[in-house]
C-alpha cells in the first residue's frame, strides 16, 4: 500500500514543482546533461527524491529555507544512501541564481559516479 501512496505523492509533486525544480528539470530532462537520464519525483524507500539517475544511483535534492539545519533531512539522506544512492543537495536560491555552477557540480558528480561504476 505504501507504494501506491508514494506514487500518488510523486504525481502530485511532479504537478507542483517549485521554480528551482522546474529550472533544474529543464536542464536534466531528456538526457541533456552528460547524456544522463534523470527522472523526477522518484520514490526511494519511504521518501520521494526530487531527481534521480537510477543507472548511476545518484539523487539530487532541491532545498528551500525550511531545510536549513534539518535533522529530518540528515535521517532522510541516510535512508536514501542505505538504498545505494548518493545524495547531492542544492539550495533553491543557488539553482536559480547560479544555474551554471549547479550544473557543473552535477556533471562532476555524474563523472565520479560513472568512474565508480566502471
Amino acid at each position: 500500500m505504501a507504494d501506491k501512496k508514494l506514487t500518488g505523492v510523486s504525481r502530485k509533486l511532479r504537478n507542483n514543482m517549485t521554480d528551482a525544480e522546474r529550472r533544474l528539470w529543464s536542464h536534466l530532462r531528456a538526457s541533456q546533461l552528460s547524456g544522463t537520464k534523470f527522472t523526477r519525483q522518484f520514490p526511494i524507500g519511504d521518501f520521494v527524491v526530487d531527481f534521480a539517475c537510477r543507472s548511476l544511483r545518484l539523487t539530487i535534492e532541491c532545498d528551500g529555507g525550511q531545510h536549513s539545519g534539518s535533522l529530518t533531512d540528515e535521517a532522510r539522506t541516510r535512508v536514501i544512501e542505505a538504498h545505494g544512492y548518493r545524495v547531492i543537495r542544492f539550495w533553491n536560491h543557488d539553482i536559480i541564481e547560479n544555474t551554471d555552477g549547479v550544473l557543473q557540480t552535477i556533471a562532476k558528480e555524474i563523472a565520479l559516479a560513472r568512474n565508480e561504476r566502471s
